[in-house]
């Protein structure tokens, strides 16, 4: 007689949310958690950001891919966003209930890909124009049409604000924008290469991590950070407000992180970014002070823990200082990401193989 499986019995460790699990091979990214190092495509995360563009970035993550050199990316960049904007009727007309991010996907769903471009560039190009013209629509203003002949980076803040940005702002957007482009295989990626396993296309597959990123265990940390920041107020508040924080078992955003064990080096990536704009900037001041207190005190709670600052702390206060509102920052990650989703889209399909995998089954037996 089979014996029936316990229902109440946990799933064991390995399978649970599939950690340590290896589900694909690539030449894109690696995370090593336990060293703190981010490898996009052989070079450093270091030697990347804040030293190429976006497209300089993209272009060498998909150098296995058949793209135009990085010049001529720009260049095709720009098409796309003037491609895209011809959607702006169904962005426009769409119901006013309907938020920046989910306008942006509604956008993407209409965008056609017939435009001569590859998918990747069409895609890519798209989302910050859909970006700028949902703010724009949420905040009764009409959207404004890209200038192909920019970088991404200073065209997406024009067509958030009207103007041409100071170039200091576009130089810590184009860093930012780097920093996040590909980071292994978390969430949405994994869920844009499982799409794109099916032979999905392109669109389906972006459309698909888009929604995996909108839930708050993966996209949402960036904004609370300022929340908590706005509530410290002031750098002798700091050590107080955390430490009471921490007695209420609250969680400290911006600390911490699933895999890394020790600082997040894009979290240093874009500190440097911040003091480039300047460090009498007193918002900067103060996030430098919650910083360390935040390290000393989860030091001295959790000290079996390590507890160290992530990519959404540092995240939130570059972006606050160069003016991009706290509620796009969900959306503004997803057009960093996109062209690493687009990535392993195309490794994926490459490969020819459907991602299948066996659950492990602890329900009751038949009767």
């Amino acid at each position: 007689m089979t014996e029936a499986p316990n229902p109440t019995r946990m799933t064991p460790d390995p399978i649970a949310g599939l950690e340590g699990v290896v589900a694909a091979t690539t030449m894109l990214s690696h995370v090593d958690g336990q060293k703190g190092v981010l490898i996009l495509y052989g070079r450093h995360i270091e030697d990347l950001a804040g030293k190429l563009s976006f497209e300089e970035a993209v272009r060498h993550l998909w150098q296995d891919f058949q793209m135009p050199e990085a010049s001529s990316l720009r260049e095709a960049f720009g098409e796309a966003r003037r491609a895209a904007f011809a959607v702006m009727p169904v962005l426009e007309a769409a119901p006013s209930s309907l938020g920046v991010y989910e306008r942006m996907q509604l956008g993407l769903a209409a965008l056609p890909m017939s435009t001569g471009l590859p998918d990747a560039i069409a895609i890519s190009g798209a989302l910050p124009v859909f970006l700028a013209a949902s703010h724009r629509i949420a905040m009764g203003q009409t959207p404004i049409a890209p200038d192909s002949t920019l970088e991404t980076a200073t065209d997406l803040l024009r067509m958030l604000t009207g103007e041409l940005p100071p170039a200091d702002h576009a130089a810590a957007l184009n860093r930012y924008l780097v920093t996040i482009l590909d980071h292994g295989l978390n969430a949405s990626t994994f869920t844009a290469r499982v799409i794109g396993s099916t032979q999905a296309n392109l669109k389906q597959a972006v459309l698909g991590a888009m929604g995996a990123l909108s839930g708050p265990l993966h996209g949402g940390a960036p904004g609370p950070v300022l929340d908590m920041i706005d509530a410290i107020g002031s750098p002798e508040n700091a050590a107080a407000w955390i430490g009471e924080a921490l007695a209420r078992k609250e969680r400290l955003m911006g600390f911490g992180h699933r895999i890394y064990r020790t600082r997040d080096p894009r979290a240093d990536v874009l500190k440097a970014g911040l003091r480039l704009l300047g460090p009498e900037n007193p918002k900067v001041r103060l996030a430098e002070e919650i910083e360390q207190a935040a390290l000393a005190a989860l030091k001295t709670a959790k000290p079996d823990r390590p507890l160290e600052t992530n990519v959404e702390f540092y995240t939130a206060v570059l972006l606050d200082a160069i003016g991009i509102d706290r509620t796009l920052f969900t959306p503004l990650f997803a057009v960093g990401r996109t062209p690493g989703w687009c990535a392993h889209v195309l490794e994926q399909q490459e490969t020819g193989k459907l991602i299948r995998p066996s659950s492990h089954y602890v329900g009751p037996s038949p009767a």
